[in-house]
């Protein structure tokens, strides 16, 4: 057996010298929407490009950057090779990328936006029900009642369950105004320490967030499952994920009121022509949510 070495992969930091990366390549091209599997495929084939191209002379990033969308061209198409383009801009920006994701319970929203984050590179994630928790703690439930409920349950707190009229999307509509505040306070100190950030919850009601931030990208969708059959499956996945603290029982048995609470917010995201995504095939709700991101990225840099 031969042990000779491969040929070092050609450099692509002016300033830090650092070697090419397929790790980091990968996760750029996923930045853009392709799957990982694809992504690294493709940081294989620049890397051998690379490699061609520059035997004794290093490969500066932006040259880097030139042969990827070479390889894009060649091996996807024209609509790849732009959203590199878009996300190789948006690592060069100041503005802080927020990106709002919806959705009601059940619907996936959280495995959708960790992997959208990790993609395009957010390290703050959180969610509105953190936010709701929290404030459970400063805030009686005589004095604040609806935040004490699960966002399903939030009609059978006073005064909603002693008027029976669409008691639980009001009682949710209650919660929501409440936790509100508090994702308000996430936001501004976001925007005041210039990070980005990835928040998701069913209180991410269209309409009722600011589809703009001044000094930010914000991009804003609402996630959906149209099958009951398939929204069902979820939540048995969530009691084996979490063994047995979130018992399946009690959200099959709230799936009327969740298919009503999620029926409601559709509508609000058809007023406020927001964005939604069908996460029938988790793949392909992450790349659409991370294409809507590099389109909110495109609509800001035109209009600044």
């Amino acid at each position: 057996m031969s042990d000779r070495r491969p040929p070092e992969s050609p450099v692509v930091s002016p300033e830090a010298r650092l070697p090419y990366s397929k790790g980091l390549m990968a996760k750029a091209l996923m930045g853009t929407g392709l799957s990982p599997d694809r992504s690294y495929e493709l940081a294989r084939l620049i890397e051998s490009a690379l490699v061609r191209e520059h035997e004794e002379a290093p490969a500066r990033q932006d040259h880097v950057y030139d042969v990827a969308a070479e390889v894009l061209a060649e091996h996807e198409d024209e609509q790849a090779v732009r959203r590199l383009r878009r996300f190789q801009a948006l690592q060069e920006v100041d503005a802080p990328l927020i990106i709002l994701i919806g959705g009601a319970t059940g619907t996936g929203k959280s495995t959708i936006t960790t992997e959208v984050a990790h993609r395009l590179g957010i390290t703050r994630v959180t969610s509105t029900d953190f936010v709701r928790q929290t404030m459970r703690a400063f805030f009686s439930e005589a004095f604040m009642p609806t935040i004490h409920y699960s966002s399903f349950e939030a009609g059978q707190a006073p005064p909603f369950s002693e008027d029976g009229r669409d008691a639980g999307v009001r009682g949710f509509l209650d919660q929501t105004r409440n936790v509100l505040v508090g994702v308000d306070a996430v936001l501004e100190r976001a925007l005041t320490e210039s990070h980005s950030m990835a928040l998701e919850g069913v209180h991410i009601v269209p309409g009722l967030l600011p589809t703009r931030l001044e000094g930010a990208i914000v991009s804003q969708c609402l996630i959906t499952i149209s099958d009951e059959d398939a929204h069902a499956s979820h939540f048995y996945v969530r009691d084996a994920d979490s063994e047995g603290l979130r018992p399946v029982d009690k959200y099959l048995n709230a799936l009327p009121e969740i298919r009503r609470i999620q029926n409601y917010l559709v509508e609000r995201a058809r007023d406020a022509d927001v964005p939604v995504v069908e996460n029938a095939d988790r793949e392909h709700a992450v790349d659409a949510v991370i294409r809507l991101a590099l389109d909110a990225f495109e609509r800001e840099r035109s209009t600044s």
